[in-house]
C-alpha cells in the first residue's frame, strides 16, 4: 500500500473556476490537496499572478494550456511557465517532435539558469472527450488507443516525461514507454458520479491499479458540498484499492 501523504499527492484537483478569489478560496479549503490545476479560462482570466499566489500558500501548479505551436514558439512559452516556477504543464504531442524536443530543452535550460526545478512536460495525446469516431472526422485513421501509443511514443522520444491519457490507455503506455514514464489521467470520476463531457472515464481505484502516476478530477470535488471531505473520501478509496 503507498503512502497516505504519496496518494494526496496523486490528485491533482482542477480549478475549472472563473475568477481567482474562487480559485484561492478552494486551494485555502483544500488543505490537504498538493496540485492543482489551472487550465485556460482561469488563467487566461488572471494569469501569472494566480500562479504566485498560489504559490505562496504552498501549492504546486499545473499549467494545462496545451502547448501546441511552432517550436520555437512553444519553446519560449516553456522558458517562461518554467521563470513561473511552475510545477507541471502541457503541450499537444500532435504538434510533433521538433516542437517537443524545444520544449524539453527549454526546460532543461531555464532550470540550469535559474536554478529552479525543471517543469514536467506532458505530451497531450487524445483528448478523453473524443473516440474512434471522432477521430475519423478528422482525418485519423487508427482507432483511439493506437494514436495514443503513437504519440506516447513520440513524446518519450522527444525528451518529454509523460503523457495525458484517458485512464484506458494507462497499461499499453506503461508497457511499451517503461514504468518511469509518467501518465497522468483526466476523465477520472468518483464512483456513481455523472460523465459530464469526458467519455473514456474510470474510477480512482481503478485509475490507480492500472497504474496511473497521477489523476486530474475537478467538480467531483470542487462541486461537492465540502471539497475537503471529497478530496478525503478518494483518498480513502485508493487507500483501500
Amino acid at each position: 500500500m503507498e503512502n497516505k501523504e504519496r496518494l494526496k499527492e496523486k490528485i491533482i484537483v482542477a480549478l475549472d473556476v472563473g475568477t481567482k478569489e474562487r480559485a484561492l478560496a478552494l486551494a485555502g479549503e483544500l488543505e490537504d490537496a498538493r496540485i492543482f490545476k489551472i487550465g485556460m479560462e482561469l488563467f487566461t482570466a488572471e494569469g501569472p499572478k494566480l500562479i504566485e499566489a498560489a504559490a505562496a500558500m504552498g501549492k504546486k501548479a499545473f499549467l494545462d494550456l496545451k502547448y501546441h505551436d511552432i517550436p520555437n514558439t512553444v519553446g519560449g512559452a516553456v522558458r517562461s511557465a518554467a521563470r513561473l516556477g511552475i510545477h507541471m504543464l502541457t503541450l499537444h504531442a500532435s504538434g510533433g517532435k521538433e516542437m517537443m524536443t524545444a520544449a524539453a530543452g527549454a526546460a532543461r535550460e531555464e532550470s540550469a539558469r535559474t536554478g529552479r526545478l525543471k517543469p514536467i512536460l506532458l505530451g497531450v495525446t487524445v483528448l478523453t472527450s473524443l473516440k474512434d469516431d471522432d477521430l475519423r472526422e478528422i482525418g485519423c485513421s487508427r482507432s483511439t488507443a493506437e494514436q495514443v501509443l503513437k504519440l506516447a511514443k513520440l513524446a518519450r522520444s522527444a525528451g518529454l516525461d509523460g503523457v495525458v491519457c484517458s485512464p484506458h490507455e494507462i497499461e499499453i503506455i506503461k508497457k511499451e514507454c517503461g514504468p518511469d514514464f509518467l501518465v497522468v489521467t483526466p476523465g477520472i470520476r468518483p464512483a456513481g458520479s455523472a460523465s459530464q463531457d469526458q467519455k473514456r472515464i474510470m474510477t480512482p481505484a481503478e485509475a490507480l491499479i492500472k497504474g496511473a502516476d497521477y489523476m486530474v478530477i475537478g467538480r467531483s470535488i470542487t462541486g461537492a458540498p465540502s471539497p475537503h471531505q471529497a478530496f478525503l473520501r478518494i483518498v480513502s478509496e485508493l487507500e483501500n484499492a
